[in-house]
């Protein structure tokens, strides 16, 4: 049973007024969107969102809009023949679901608009030249903040077992940014006095031998860095971490809902849905150049009770009290 403790994840950026194109404020009769999904699926919740957001914006697929949806089951190698797919559908915009399909995406075209819903770092993987004007086609949204989240992460992780030495971290060594996560990573976990050791996985049979890895290292606790091949195949990773014992702690809150011992991070479902503004803005005539990429400025803390207890943890009051939502 899911406990909603209060809704926020507000974006900053807010109303801008933009210059529209000859058809300014009307919508294409019948528009196409490919949608590349690497991680997640076209049922996912978060897709749900973002459909909820074009209903939002007086879109219906199937009446007035058509939805292109390409899922990639956490592939990185299927993401180039999607994308072309996509292109000779002709479709008005595209939306992607992460840095990685992202950057495929800038390759694959630069005329056709592409909307971000869950990037890490635009500006500084190159994708776009600022938040506030990225020029060329693309913009959307942006996971990348001032706040330090590596630090929070390994801080709630220290506040949930106080005894914490020594944690695990999987990584992708394909993803386009997880070695600067990892950088960050080791400086942070020494200031924390946690030994920090790093399990590479570039594919779902890599799964096993990695966990291995983590229990002859004699982790307390994993730490899964947000990637969309640990989101498809999340499934393996709650049960082998189950089958170890082992707590852990990821950047998107499906990975609690589904078993998970907690989560912090943005708001998933409202960067889709805001993902979904974007493309109506677009589709009445506003440039990709001219919209500002928005980043999160809250974020939710999301911590599964049922599996805190089945680990034998006691999670202190406080972090109970700021918690936005508890699973039971």
């Amino acid at each position: 049973m899911l406990y909603k403790r209060r809704e926020f994840v507000t974006l900053a950026g807010g109303a801008v007024a933009w210059s529209f194109a000859a058809h300014a404020q009307q919508a294409p009769l019948q528009a196409r969107i490919g949608f590349l999904l690497v991680g997640l699926s076209p049922e996912s919740k978060a897709a749900q969102h973002f459909r909820r957001g074009l209903r939002d914006a007086g879109f219906l697929e199937g009446r007035n809009i058509v939805v292109d949806w390409r899922y990639a089951k956490g592939d990185y190698e299927r993401v180039p023949a999607f994308l072309d797919e996509c292109i000779r559908n002709n479709v008005d915009v595209l939306v992607m679901d992460s840095t990685v399909g992202t950057e495929a995406a800038k390759r694959a075209t630069s005329t056709i608009p592409i909307v971000m819903a869950l990037v890490l770092d635009p500006v500084g993987s190159g994708l776009i030249k600022s938040l506030a004007r990225p020029g060329g086609n693309i913009t959307g949204l942006s996971m990348m903040t001032t706040v330090d989240l590596n630090s929070k992460r390994l801080q709630l992780l220290k506040e949930v077992l106080p005894q914490l030495t020594r944690a695990a971290v999987m990584w992708n060594p394909d993803h386009p940014l997880h070695l600067r996560q990892v950088d960050d990573l080791q400086g942070k976990g020494s200031s924390s006095s946690i030994e920090l050791s790093f399990m590479a996985v570039r594919s779902p049979e890599q799964f096993a031998p990695a966990f291995s890895d983590v229990v002859q290292a004699k982790a307390q606790a994993l730490y899964v860095i947000e990637d969309p091949l640990f989101f498809a195949h999340r499934d393996v990773i709650l049960t082998m971490a189950s089958r170890s014992g082992l707590p852990t702690l990821h950047d998107l809150r499906r990975f609690p809902e589904e078993g998970a011992l907690m989560s912090y991070g943005p708001d998933l479902y409202d960067l889709f849905r805001r993902a979904a503004a974007y493309v109506d803005r677009i589709l009445k005539g506003a440039k990709p150049s001219d919209l500002p990429v928005e980043q999160p400025t809250k974020f939710e803390l999301i911590i599964n009770l049922k599996t805190a207890k089945s680990l034998g943890l006691n999670i202190p009051p406080m972090l109970l009290a700021l918690a936005d939502d508890l699973i039971e």
